[in-house]
């Protein structure tokens, strides 16, 4: 999320939502701001007046806005752009609706918690993610009785708002994600690892060179599936719920379970030597730091916090 978006989202919000309105076909009573009579009695003063709304002051919409609306959506900890695309909606059609939409957008359940769609948004293609966005808010709101009223402008602002979020995202140098670094990170490492381990154990050429190509193939295919543009990339983050935490977690506790089966089903490539090599006393302690490291890592990137 860029430093920068907030103040710009506002500012939009602030030109299409204008002065003080009270259109008989508007459901929303009484509005200053783009603050309706019932939100404003919510959040400001509960015996609000159509008078009251029309003496509201900018600064208390921007302290409604900031509060009820940017944070309420956690649109701090969400890609340029989208964060904008969801504020606007929020403002628009309420924080429920748009909250819901993004889940929907991205393929999560729709009681998914406020970590699990910011994850998710982070490993989301922002463009699309804004397109997607924008395209079922100017469904429903085709849907609604007052389209033949409102529709035109609604379509106009909605057109604006894709615009200018589309615009924020392209504006916003593309990060190296953990999700994205990981897999090629993990060949390197694999393979690397896999023939340091085979050599020191003691382990003939020809079963170093067996290892060296399952090592290289399987980074090869982790590194494929894990591509923004792989069309299984949705089904294995779904996997592991779009959580780095979970993803550790996972691949630790299932290299367990093939060190538990090793000794059967590779006991013809001696693996077990080449295990109790590599778990010699000496070097679990390192071990243990680099687990606890790792999962803190995840755990922080998960969370928006890294």
């Amino acid at each position: 999320m860029a430093a920068s978006s907030y103040d710009e989202a506002l500012r939009r919000v602030l030109a299409h939502e204008g002065g003080y309105t009270d259109n008989p076909s508007d459901p929303g009573g009484p509005t200053n701001f783009g603050i309706t009579i019932y939100d404003y009695r919510k959040y400001a003063k509960p015996d609000a007046t159509a008078a009251d709304v029309r003496a509201m002051k900018v600064g208390e919409a921007k302290t409604i806005y900031r509060k009820r609306y940017w944070d309420a959506l956690a649109c701090d900890a969400l890609p340029a752009g989208v964060d904008y695309a969801v504020f606007d909606y929020g403002v628009n059609s309420g924080i429920g609706r748009a909250g819901k939409v993004l889940r929907r957008c991205l393929a999560l359940a729709e009681n998914a918690s406020e970590q699990e769609t910011i994850a998710a948004a982070a490993l989301a293609n922002c463009k699309k993610l804004i397109v997607a966005i924008c395209d079922e808010r100017l469904a429903f709101l085709r849907s609604l009785k007052t389209w033949d009223v409102f529709g035109r402008g609604w379509g106009a602002r909605v057109a604006e708002v894709k615009a200018a979020a589309l615009a924020m995202a392209s504006a916003q140098p593309a990060p190296v994600r953990a999700v994205d670094a990981a897999p090629h990170a993990a060949g390197v490492v694999a393979v690397a690892g896999s023939i340091a381990v085979a050599h020191a154990a003691g382990l003939p050429v020809s079963t170093i060179a067996i290892v060296a190509v399952v090592a290289v193939l399987g980074s090869v295919l982790i590194i494929y599936l894990l591509r923004k543009d792989s069309p299984m990339r949705a089904k294995i983050t779904s996997w592991f719920k779009h959580s780095l935490t979970i993803l550790w977690a996972r691949v630790v506790a299932l290299a367990g379970v093939l060190l538990a089966l090793a000794d059967g089903v590779l006991a013809d490539v001696n693996v077990n030597a080449a295990i109790q090599q590599a778990l010699q006393p000496k070097y679990v302690p390192y071990y243990v730091i680099a687990i606890g490291v790792l999962t803190e890592l995840a755990r922080r990137r998960t969370a928006g916090k890294a």
